[in-house]
């Protein structure tokens, strides 16, 4: 059997194409890692894909809503669990919607910097066919008078076994698509840790709201026995011609305005709960009692300029940013890149034959150098694009600059403001109840009515919800200066002294 004829290398020379399929694969890894190729489709010229643009699928998931669901695990347990706030927070890690679907992003970026990547590594594959036929000639038209012309041939075989390699070994274009694709899938990983960060400072404030949720609760029952009491002493002293009808009427008003209260509070502590199970993903409807409490405490936080240069240094969102950026300027040059030449290599190696009996080795080697001249004005088009995006990209970032020095003064201005009220929200507590005793003692001493009484509840209730929410500011400030400087995975425990 004779070796393939038409562009075909006998398999006497295969030598030369080890030499040159070592060189595609060594090129190819090398490339692959450091950055050189490009793709080309089986003609050697540019393919026709998308615009390179810089790709981000993990800026998808910004949506506040997202970090407030979550996919709930296990069962509903009887009875009620203690929930500690490092419980809540590890919890709300593992199983937060927010969190599962950037995770999700930071997969699908992963795979885009793949899709890149394989312009550049080696396309190997084999082939094998046989086949066997028989032809009429007359069929096809082919007929002759001569004695012996045959009207049949056949039947006969063929026999075809290959290896195929292509590789790309030079274009830039590729090159900066890749490095861009990478840039990205760094992004998305930052992207991840912010994720992480925002769902401690739901978690965080979610748990807050359950603490003054409960206290609300407290007080109110608190109220309703105070209420109560006053109430059947005012009913005992009408009943015994001491005070006059209308004393016991304004005691049971003020009864029933407590006990509404008391069914508000606990509405609304119930759906605090429903809320932070969401945001956690713990079971709708497994009972749990906080097993933390947030007593106040004074902090002393950083300067300003010390935690402008924290949050530059280590906030994800901003170094995410700046990542997206860097991706942006490498699909800029991948655009520009596309004017440039390309350098490919092709070859395939096997065995052609009649049967696989008496085959003998063929193989095919190509080089092919691409020299764009006229795409019809795609290139510009593209450049145009990435540039669009570029400039899109860094002004996130300096939006991003900004936002977060307002961010951090508006925690340390929450801070410092609700520290001064939790104090006076003390005394304003302190100086309501010795209000309200000194105002019972004179109902009792029969010196006055009782409208003094139910003045001095309206203040002890007043100043109680002054207290809850002083000092639920107080803490969610806390949990927003963690968040604003990129601290909030660490620091939140620290800054609320919970969950240690």
């Amino acid at each position: 059997m004779q070796d393939r004829q038409a562009g075909s290398l006998t398999g006497t020379r295969t030598p030369a194409f080890v030499v040159m399929a070592a060189i595609g694969l060594f090129c190819g890894s090398a490339l692959a890692q450091g950055g050189l190729g490009g793709p080309r489709n089986d003609s050697g010229s540019p393919p026709n894909g998308p615009s390179p643009s810089p790709i981000n699928p993990a800026a998808a998931i910004s949506t506040q809503e997202f970090f407030n669901g979550s996919v709930a695990h296990g069962e509903v347990r009887p009875g009620s669990i203690p929930l500690s706030f490092k419980d809540a927070i590890s919890m709300a890690l593992r199983n937060n919607l927010g969190l599962l679907l950037q995770s999700d992003a930071s997969l699908a970026a992963r795979s885009q910097k793949w899709k890149e990547l394989s312009d550049l590594l080696p396309n190997v594959r084999a082939a094998i066919s046989e086949n066997v036929s028989q032809v009429n000639l007359a069929a096809i038209g082919l007929r002759s008078n001569l004695p012996g012309f045959p009207t049949v041939v056949g039947p006969f075989g063929s026999f075809d076994a290959r290896f195929f390699l292509k590789q790309t070994l030079f274009d830039l274009n590729v090159i900066n698509r890749v490095r861009g694709a990478s840039e990205n899938e760094k992004a998305a990983h930052l992207d991840y840790k912010n994720a992480r960060e925002t769902v401690v400072l739901a978690t965080g404030n979610a748990y807050l709201q359950v603490l003054a949720g409960a206290a609300r609760v407290d007080v109110a029952q608190a109220q309703v026995t105070t209420a109560q009491a006053l109430y059947s002493k005012a009913a005992d002293q009408q009943n015994a011609g001491v005070i006059p009808a209308i004393d016991s009427l304004r005691a049971r008003v003020q009864l029933q305005t407590r006990q509404q209260q008391l069914i508000v509070a606990r509405n609304d502590f119930a759906k605090q709960k429903l809320s932070l199970a969401r945001i956690i993903g713990l079971p709708v409807g497994q009972e749990f009692t906080l097993a933390d409490k947030a007593p106040y405490s004074a902090l002393t936080p950083m300067g300003l300029e010390e935690s402008l240069q924290r949050a530059y240094a280590y906030r994800s969102d901003y170094l995410a940013a700046v990542q997206q950026v860097r991706a942006a300027e490498r699909f800029r040059r991948a655009a520009t890149y596309q004017h440039l030449p390309s350098l490919s290599f092709s070859g395939d190696y096997g065995a052609s034959g009649v049967t696989p009996g008496d085959s003998h080795g063929v193989m095919d080697v190509a080089g092919t150098l691409n020299i764009p001249i006229f795409a019809g004005g795609k290139t510009h088009s593209d450049v145009l694009q990435a540039e669009a995006t570029l400039r899109q990209s860094r002004q996130q970032v300096d939006n991003l600059r900004g936002q977060i020095e307002f961010e951090i003064r508006s925690a340390l201005l929450d801070l410092t403001a609700a520290d001064q009220q939790v104090q006076v929200a003390q005394s304003s507590v302190a100086l309501a109840n010795q209000t309200l005793e000194q105002a019972r003692d004179r109902f009792l001493a029969g010196v006055t009515d009782n409208l003094e009484v139910v003045q001095a509840q309206e203040s002890v209730a007043g100043a109680n919800e002054s207290y809850i929410s002083s000092l639920y500011a107080h803490n969610l400030a806390k949990i927003e200066l963690a968040r604003a400087i990129g601290y909030a995975e660490e620091g939140v425990k620290q800054y609320l002294g919970m969950g240690k």
